[in-house]
């Protein structure tokens, strides 16, 4: 299996990295990096993408040093989008199978590719064993893995206001674009599922080819409030946003959280946001949120507004919508909402397209972490037969 991330790498197991091209051997694998100049910021700052790809047991795999910059669905997007707007950039890794090959030919466009999107307060992090388990079991694919804005290193990486769902999605759509990517399938988490749905939206008609899109435990429109035991998404936020912006420790943070009525599991996965930092001038350290609060504010409230009904009612076209439910998160799903989902699936069904209910038993709102094996056997059908 192969990485390819856009972020420097840190050294691990005494293996080291190099810049323009130069192959460094180490005592576990040999390796060839490509470091190069996609664009370049409206800050004139550059941003520079850094490939690289492990030795597999039948010979060293060159990575493209072109500008692998993406291309979502046939290189367009809706008129009047410019999908080539070089200061929109996100953070990303691509786990690649073992049977996936880069090039530097203009083909890359043509392997199987997987979008995963995270949700709210979350980041690509979360999808990392997912999608390895993943390349592992379909080794002719590869995930992308985006932060979205405001999110992870995304949040370092300046995009222009406002922070909405359809904003997260264009994002995304440009990225696919630069890597010269076109998706079969997009994966979205809660937000991520909207995002996933904007994406469709947005992009031109007709579809390169087929797609099947993923919505985990998110509806198409107005999100419900959870009910007295839940977690508040919007509540955790504002709690966030009153708390110093650098920490002395994680346990801090936690037991603050636990102490406004917040679960435990939810506190604990909100300290994977905070990043030690060493103090200027002092030998003490310190923690620090890798995210803007301010813009994802913005965005979990466009997500609580924003309504997508017409991308589900009106399929187009080669799309196949696919939502999940979890068993044990039923304040998000309205009865209304369940039958509406049913109701499009006969209609699309006629016109060409799809859409499709699923429930993933004992799984609560944080579904791959929550039963993933169960998600796993489900989304297996769209990525086709194991070799």
């Amino acid at each position: 299996m192969a990485g390819v991330s856009n972020l420097p790498s840190i050294s691990r197991r005494n293996v080291s990295f190099s810049f323009g091209n130069r192959e460094t051997r180490s005592p576990i694998c040999t390796q060839k990096t490509s470091f190069f100049k996609p664009f370049q910021l409206q800050d004139e700052a550059h941003l520079m993408c850094r490939l690289f790809q492990v030795e597999s047991k039948k010979g060293s795999r060159e990575v493209a040093r072109r500008g692998i910059c993406m291309a979502l669905v046939d290189n367009r997007v809706a008129t009047g989008r410019d999908v080539a707007k070089k200061s929109d950039v996100l953070a990303y890794d691509l786990i690649q199978g073992e049977l996936v090959e880069w090039s530097s030919a203009a083909r890359n466009s043509d392997r199987p590719t997987a979008v995963l999107l995270h949700g709210i307060l979350g980041g690509r992090k979360n999808w990392g064993s997912f999608a390895r388990r993943l390349a592992e079991e379909f080794p002719t694919w590869q995930f992308l893995l985006v932060d979205l804005r405001c999110h992870g290193d995304s949040a370092s990486i300046k995009t222009r206001a406002p922070h909405t769902v359809a904003s997260a999605a264009l994002d995304v759509l440009k990225l696919v674009a630069q890597l010269r990517l076109t998706p079969r399938v997009l994966v979205g988490h809660s937000f991520g599922g909207k995002v996933a749905l904007s994406m469709v939206q947005q992009a031109a008609k007709p579809l390169a080819r087929p797609v099947k899109v993923w919505v985990l435990d998110a509806t198409p429109g107005i999100v419900r409030p959870g009910g007295d035991g839940e977690d508040h998404p919007g509540e955790l936020i504002a709690f966030l946003s009153s708390m110093p912006k650098q920490v002395s420790s994680k346990r801090e943070v936690v037991d603050a959280l636990i102490r406004e009525g917040f679960s435990k599991d939810v506190a604990q996965w909100v300290v994977t946001n905070l990043r030690k930092t060493i103090l200027p001038g002092s030998s003490s350290s310190s923690f620090s949120w890798v995210f803007d609060l301010k813009g994802i504010a913005e965005m979990y409230k466009s997500y609580e507004e924003t309504n997508l009904w017409n991308v589900v009612d009106g399929v187009p076209l080669g799309v196949h919508v696919n939502f999940l439910r979890a068993e044990r998160s039923l304040h998000r799903w309205a009865l209304e909402d369940i039958q509406r989902i049913h109701a499009a699936e006969d209609l699309a069904s006629n016109e060409g397209g799809g859409v499709e209910m699923h429930v993933l038993q004992d799984a609560g709102h944080w579904v791959h972490a929550d039963n993933p094996d169960g998600l796993f056997e489900i989304l297996s059908s769209s990525f086709g037969l194991k070799p």
